[in-house]
C-alpha cells in the first residue's frame, strides 16, 4: 500500500476579512442582537460578497433585498458594504426608511472624490467592472460625467469632451497591476489626466495580492476561498496565475477537486477580504483527508485597521 503523499500548506497572511468586512457584518449582529428591535432587519443587496455570510446572517433574521420596494414603508434597512448611488438615498428617503450605511470607509472616500472630480467639470475616468455594485455606487455620484473603463484596451479607445478635463478613480477591489497598466493608457491619452490624492485600491486588497503573490513563488497550486461574485477574491486568483502555476477559486472545502493537488507537494492557500476564517480552517481540514498536512504561514504585512460602526449602532453591542 502505496502512503499517503505528505503535503505542506502555505497560508497567506494577511488573509480573510478586512476592516471593512468585519464593520459591514457587525453592523448587521448588532441590529440582529437589540433589544428593542422590532420587525426583520433588512438588507439591500448582499452585505459582503459572500454566500456562507449572508446565508448565516439570514438564518439568524436577517432579510436580504435586491430593491428598496421590497422593503415595507418605514423599515429599518442596511445599505452593503460596496456602497450605494445618491440615488439609492432619495429612495430610502421617499419611502421612510431608517437608513444604515454599512458602505465601506474606504469605498466612501471615493465617492467622496467623484463629487469633487465633478464639481471641477471633468469627465470621471472609473476603472472597474461595469455592473459590479461599488461601481455601480461610484458612478452615481456623478453619472452624466462617469464612464466605466474595464482595461487598457478600452482605456485607449476612450473619446472624452474635453481631453484637458479628465479625472480617474478605480473601484477598490482591482488588481494591482492590472489598474496601473489601465491608470498608464489614461495618462499617455490624456497628459493632463489627474488622479486621487492616494490610491483607492485599498490596503485590503493590496495586501492580499502581495501576499498571494508571495505564496504562490513557493507553491504547486494555489487555492482562494471566495465566492463567484467577490471581485476582491477573483483578483486572488489572477495575480497567483500570473506567476505561472494553477489556482482556483473556492467557495469552500466542499469544492476543491482532487485532481488539482494530486501532484502538488506545496499547497498555497488565501482567502478574499469577504470570507470566514473559519472556511480557512475546515479546507486545511479537508487537505488532510489526502494526507498529512503540514501548515506554515508566509507574512508579508500585518493589518491592525479597524472601523468605528455607523452611528446609528455605536450604542448596540
Amino acid at each position: 500500500m502505496t502512503a499517503a503523499r505528505a503535503r505542506t500548506v502555505l497560508l497567506a497572511a494577511p488573509r480573510s476579512f478586512c476592516a471593512g468586512v468585519e464593520r459591514a457584518i457587525d453592523t448587521v449582529e448588532r441590529l440582529l442582537a437589540a433589544p428593542d428591535r422590532q420587525g426583520p432587519v433588512y438588507v439591500r443587496k448582499q452585505i459582503v460578497h459572500n454566500t456562507h455570510v449572508v446565508a448565516d446572517l439570514a438564518a439568524r433574521g436577517a432579510v436580504f433585498v435586491e430593491e428598496l420596494d421590497e422593503v415595507p414603508v418605514g423599515a429599518t434597512v442596511v445599505f452593503s458594504a460596496h456602497g450605494v448611488s445618491p440615488a439609492v438615498h432619495e429612495q430610502a428617503a421617499q419611502r421612510g426608511l431608517t437608513v444604515v450605511d454599512a458602505t465601506c470607509p474606504l469605498v466612501t472616500k471615493v465617492h467622496a472624490e467623484a463629487r469633487r472630480f465633478a464639481a471641477r467639470g471633468d469627465t470621471i475616468v472609473l476603472v472597474g467592472h461595469a455592473g459590479h455594485e461599488e461601481v455601480e455606487g461610484t458612478a452615481g455620484e456623478a453619472p452624466e460625467v462617469t464612464v466605466v473603463v474595464d482595461g487598457p484596451a478600452e482605456a485607449a479607445a476612450l473619446q472624452v469632451p474635453d481631453e484637458s478635463r479628465v479625472a480617474y478613480l478605480t473601484q477598490t477591489t482591482l488588481s494591482v497591476d492590472e489598474a496601473e497598466e489601465t491608470i498608464a493608457v489614461l495618462r499617455q491619452r490624456f497628459p493632463a489626466v489627474h488622479g486621487p490624492g492616494s490610491a483607492d485600491i485599498c490596503y485590503a486588497s493590496t495586501n492580499r495580492q502581495e501576499s498571494v503573490e508571495a505564496v504562490a513563488r513557493h507553491s504547486d497550486v494555489v487555492l482562494v476561498i471566495g465566492s463567484d461574485n467577490s471581485s476582491n477574491s477573483h483578483r486572488l486568483v489572477e495575480v497567483a496565475q500570473r506567476q505561472g502555476i494553477p489556482a482556483y477559486l473556492i467557495d469552500d472545502a466542499a469544492a476543491i477537486s482532487p485532481d488539482w493537488i494530486a501532484g502538488a507537494n506545496t499547497i498555497g492557500l488565501s482567502a478574499g477580504a469577504s470570507a470566514p476564517a473559519a472556511l480557512v480552517d475546515a479546507v486545511i481540514e479537508a487537505l488532510r483527508a489526502w494526507g498529512p498536512v503540514t501548515v506554515r504561514e508566509l507574512t508579508t504585512a500585518v493589518e491592525d485597521i479597524t472601523f468605528a460602526p455607523p452611528p446609528h449602532v455605536r450604542h448596540l453591542s
